[in-house]
């Protein structure tokens, strides 16, 4: 029996979904499912059952996957070890993050890491806030990029950048004549927004209550392009992260106002789960995000901070390494392997 047919079974257990493990393990769904049928004939009993509610294990398929879990992650923790001590940055991350980040921050960052660490794949995964939270506690992503952050006693939060939160508007909406306009100026205006769970709608209402407004939400969604959508055709305006908007407004499909109280700055994180031993690939994935020279499209990065949350830097042992080879940037470059699993943020 293979490891990674017992890492395929863990994942479907683990995800409900044949094609989600397929995702997760670089193969097809047909590829997945001839694994489970090889463990099903090896052990002649029945390991798995499918219903309308998803994928479940059967009693003997839980026996399977509660063994499975730990051997796959006392393995991975062995090729871990073994990778640092030959040099070799190579392997799968998985990250989870919003759309607004995922988009909009980490793309430079990503074509930096890829090209100068071209045998690692990383699989960026679109969750909400706090879906993240719950697969890094469970293993099922390795690391998180969230906007503000939360303290967890379970989780390590490693400061990342800042974003600046402005307001979009329609290019006929009668604010947007304006460059700058006070908080106050939009009590009364229709907005569109995230859904209240999500931390940047949270930081968005302390800043309106601050200064009096009482917001009419006329939509909410669960991601910033179905806002911008909605903004563009004048159903509402919208506070949103400065960067999410740039393209928007070059094209003249919004207009971007800042505001003249100064800048409301939104605080990005990469989180993990504490304790957790990080792979070499990883490391270098921390570090490149922490220490790299790329500057996303815009202003850059900024470092007031109006409304985000303290983040705890994680212990000596456990801070990414610093890149010494030079050579890495001469590689050449190779197509990008990032695979974008799409679920919700």
């Amino acid at each position: 029996m293979h490891i990674e047919t017992l890492k395929v079974f863990c994942d479907i257990i683990e995800s409900g979904s044949f094609s989600y493990a397929a995702s997760q393990n670089f193969v097809t769904q047909s590829a997945v499912s001839q694994q489970v049928r090889s463990l099903e004939e090896k052990y002649d009993c029945r390991l798995i059952e499918r219903g309308r509610a998803g994928v479940k294990p059967t009693p003997a398929g839980q026996i399977l996957y509660t063994s499975s879990k730990e051997i796959v992650r006392r393995f991975l923790e062995l090729e871990n070890r073994l990778r640092e001590i030959g040099s070799v940055v190579a392997g799968t991350i998985r990250v989870g993050t919003v759309y607004s980040v995922g988009l909009h921050e980490l793309p430079p960052y990503l074509s930096e890491f890829l090209r100068n660490y071209p045998a690692v794949n990383v699989h960026l995964e679109y969750l909400r806030s706090n879906k993240i939270y719950e697969d890094l506690i469970e293993g099922k992503v390795d690391l998180g990029v969230v906007a503000y952050p939360s303290k967890r006693s379970q989780i390590v939060s490693v400061p990342f950048r800042h974003d600046e939160l402005v307001l979009a508007v329609p290019p006929d909406n009668p604010l947007a004549k304006h460059s700058k306009l006070s908080v106050g100026q939009l009590q009364g205006q229709k907005f569109v927004g995230f859904e209240r769970d999500i931390p940047t709608r949270k930081a968005s209402d302390r800043i309106l209550r601050q200064y009096g407004v009482k917001p009419v939400y006329v939509l909410e969604f669960d991601n910033i392009e179905t806002i911008k959508r909605a903004v563009e055709i004048g159903l509402g305006c919208a506070i949103v992260p400065r960067m999410t908007v740039e393209n928007e407004v070059a094209r003249g499909a919004l207009r971007m106002l800042e505001f003249q109280e100064g800048n409301f700055m939104r605080p990005l994180a990469i989180i993990y789960k504490r304790g957790r031993e990080l792979s070499p690939a990883v490391r270098k994935f921390i570090e490149t995000l922490t220490t790299s020279n790329v500057v996303p499209r815009g202003r850059g990065d900024k470092t007031g901070d109006k409304t985000g949350d303290k983040t705890e830097r994680p212990p000596r042992g456990e801070r990414a390494e610093r890149n010494n080879d030079a050579n890495n940037s001469d590689r050449a470059e190779k197509v990008e392997k990032v695979e974008k699993v799409e679920k919700t943020a």
